[in-house]
Parts: structure tokens; C-alpha cells; sequence
């Protein structure tokens, strides 16, 4: 049986770091400034998820 999504005990205390730096922000080019990162990192992991999973498939990248 798969296990379901969980997050790491790390991941947990990023996550509530950057709800509070969201919570916190009342600039909105800061507030701007953190919707990009946080966009980059999500981009960035979905890349990599991806790249881990061709590599365990085995096969090479799209063209």
C-alpha cells in the first residue's frame, strides 16, 4: 500500500516561515517579491519531481 503525502518535520517549519512572512508583509512589492519565490520554488520542485521520475523510468526527457 502507497503511503500518503506527508511533509517533513523541515518542510512543515518552511511552510509555516512563509505563511508568517506572508501574514507579515503589508508592502505589496514585498508581498509581490514573495509570490515569485515561492512560485520559482514550486516551479522548481515540480522540474525536479519530474526529472527523479524519468530517472527511475529510465527514459529520456520529451523533445
Amino acid at each position: 500500500m502507497i503511503e500518503p503525502l506527508a511533509l517533513s518535520l523541515d518542510q512543515e517549519f518552511e511552510l509555516e516561515r512563509m505563511n508568517r512572512a506572508i501574514e507579515a508583509t503589508a508592502n505589496l512589492e514585498e508581498l509581490q517579491g514573495l509570490a515569485k519565490q515561492l512560485l520559482l520554488a514550486w516551479h522548481s520542485q515540480k522540474a525536479a519531481t519530474a526529472w527523479v521520475m524519468r530517472q527511475q523510468l529510465n527514459q529520456a526527457p520529451p523533445v
